[in-house]
């Protein structure tokens, strides 16, 4: 199964400011649309918490603390799903990842959440493609596959 991390990020590699922001700078919400249609994503419990609208047609998967990424991904019966945040859940799944869709947008917070907080390993990546998102505003979103 692929397990693709997808993620709008800061130029500086944030995803949010704080763990209870609603993000309003992601341009690429109809590509995260049509991307995970039909396929389980899976979140943190502070993700959920920020979501504007309920992401019909997708299986919701929410996650806490002390849960185990590989059980998890387990009891899944899908040909890939998606890490759609935050930056724990990011981390919690690193070891699985086979791919990563990353959309830098045009923003520096200096400070905030990062990608992957704690890492505990380097992860190696293999460019895929580039998907435009917005070309006047120079935005693209980056497929990579993670290379074990």
């Amino acid at each position: 199964m692929k397990v693709i991390l997808i993620a709008a990020i800061t130029l500086d590699g944030h995803i949010a400011r704080r763990s209870d922001e609603a993000i309003t700078w992601s341009k690429d919400l109809k590509l995260f649309k049509k991307q995970t249609m039909g396929y389980p994503v899976i979140m943190g419990s502070n993700t959920e918490k920020t979501l504007a609208v309920e992401l019909k047609g997708r299986e919701k998967i929410v996650i806490h603390r002390n849960d185990n990424a590989k059980e998890i991904l387990g009891e899944l019966d899908a040909e890939k799903c998606f890490i759609i945040g935050g930056g724990m859940t990011y981390t919690k799944f690193a070891p699985f990842l086979t791919h990563m869709y990353l959309t830098p947008h045009p923003i520096v917070f200096g400070k905030g959440i990062q990608l992957f907080p704690n890492l505990k390993e380097e992860i190696s990546l293999k460019f895929i493609r580039k998907v435009t998102v917005d070309k006047a505003d120079g935005i693209f979103q980056f497929q990579y596959k993670v290379i074990r």
